[in-house]
C-alpha cells in the first residue's frame, strides 16, 4: 500500500531549544526556585538554584568543564593525555563526562569513605577509579581532612607515574572562574539582583569564591557567608572537634583554602550533621527536591539565619548535588 507522505507528515516542532553539540554544552543555566513550603512561618525567602540538574548531577560539572576546556586552550592538556583528580565524587563525575566527550582517559582517586553510588557512577562513565583506605580512626561513610590528604598523596603519585594532567580542583583557578562567570551571573539575572544574602557549604571554596565575587561586583551590600559543619569550622577559626562529621563533599577543617584568599566574606555559619540530614529529608518531602547532605546544610543554615540575624531577608543558595548519590548512606535510612 502506498502512503501519501504529504498527508501524514507531522509539523516540525522545536522542543527545548537548539540541539547541542554534546552533553557538556548542557552544563549550566540551571533553574532557581522558591522554597516557600520550608519557609512557611518564617519571615523571609529562600531561593534555591538547582545545580543537581546538571548532567552529572552536581555543581561540579561546571568546574570540570571549565578545567578541561581552559587547560586545552592553554596547551596544558594535550590531545589524549590522561587526567587525574582527587574527588569526593562530584568533581569526578563531572570530569568523567568532560573527559569522555573530549577524548581524555580519566582517573578518579577517592577515599573509601565516600558513598558507593558516587564510585559506581564515575566508573559507569568510563573512568578508572582508585580507592584509598581511610585513616584507622576514621568513620566509614565519612571523609575527614586526614582522609583527604591520603587521597591527595595518591593522586599526586598517579599523575607523576602516568604523565597525566592533574586538574587540582583545590588550586586550579578555573574552579572559581566557572562560578564567577557562570553561577554568580545566573543567580543575579534570575533574581533580578533582588537578594540580600548568598551562602554555600564549603568544600574547595570555588563556588563560594566565584559567586561572592560576581555578586559583590554588582551589589557590594549582598551578605556572603560560608557554611561549615559544627565541630569542623576551621574557616571560622574554631578548633576541629568533630572532623568525622557526616556531611560529605566538604567541611574538611582546612582553614587556608586558596580559592577563598582575599575573598570578602561577611561571616560563617555552622550546622550540625543532624540538622543537615533532617533538612535534606524535609527538602525532599516538602519541596520535591531530592538532594544530598550539603544541600541540607545550605538550607538549614538559611532557615537558621531567617529565624535570627537575617529575619525578613531573601537568601540565595545552591542545591549542590542529587540525593541519588547517597542512597547507601544514613541520609536516607
Amino acid at each position: 500500500m502506498r502512503c501519501d507522505s504529504s498527508a501524514t507528515a507531522m509539523p516540525s516542532v522545536a522542543v527545548g531549544g537548539a540541539v547541542l553539540p554534546s552533553v557538556i554544552d548542557a552544563i549550566g543555566s540551571t533553574p532557581m526556585v522558591r522554597l516557600d513550603r520550608l519557609t512557611a512561618g518564617v519571615e523571609g525567602t529562600v531561593l534555591a538554584k538547582l545545580e543537581y540538574l546538571n548532567p552529572g548531577g552536581s555543581k561540579k560539572d561546571r568546574v570540570a568543564k571549565w578545567i578541561v576546556q581552559d587547560a586545552e586552550r592553554a596547551g596544558l592538556l594535550r590531545p589524549g593525555q590522561p587526567v587525574v583528580e582527587l574527588t569526593s565524587g562530584n568533581t569526578g563525575a563531572g570530569l568523567a563526562i568532560a573527559c569522555a566527550v573530549t577524548g581524555h582517559p580519566f582517573v578518579a582517586v577517592l577515599s573509601k569513605g565516600n558513598s558507593a553510588e558516587r564510585v559506581r557512577m564515575i566508573a559507569a562513565l568510563g573512568a578508572e577509579v582508585v580507592l584509598v583506605d581511610q585513616l584507622p580512626d576514621s568513620v566509614p561513610g565519612r571523609v575527614s581532612g586526614g582522609d583527604l590528604e591520603l587521597v591527595e598523596q595518591e593522586a599526586r603519585r598517579i599523575a607523576d607515574d602516568r604523565g597525566a594532567f592533574r586538574s587540582d580542583q583545590f588550586e586550579n583557578r578555573s574552579n572559581v572562574d566557572a562560578h564567577y562567570r557562570g553561577t554568580g551571573p545566573e543567580i543575579w539575572e534570575q533574581t533580578g539582583g533582588r537578594i540580600d544574602a548568598f551562602l554555600d557549604f564549603v568544600g574547595t571554596g570555588g563556588c563560594l569564591a566565584g559567586v561572592t565575587r560576581a555578586l559583590k561586583e554588582r551589589a557590594p551590600s549582598i551578605t556572603c557567608l560560608a557554611v561549615e559543619p559544627e565541630g569542623a569550622a576551621a574557616l571560622a577559626g574554631k578548633a576541629a572537634s568533630q572532623p568525622n562529621h557526616p556531611i560529605q563533599g566538604g567541611g574538611f577543617a582546612r582553614s587556608d583554602l586558596t580559592h577563598l584568599r582575599d575573598v570578602c566574606l561577611d561571616g560563617y555559619v555552622q550546622v550540625t550533621g543532624d540538622d543537615a540530614r533532617s533538612t535534606a529529608r524535609l527538602l525532599a518531602m516538602r519541596e520535591g527536591i531530592f538532594a544530598g547532605f550539603s544541600a541540607g546544610a545550605n538550607v538549614a543554615a538559611a532557615l537558621s539565619l531567617l529565624r535570627n540575624d537575617l529575619s525578613g531577608a531573601t537568601i540565595a543558595l545552591v542545591i549542590p548535588d542529587s540525593g541519588l548519590k547517597y542512597l547507601s548512606t544514613d541520609l536516607w535510612e
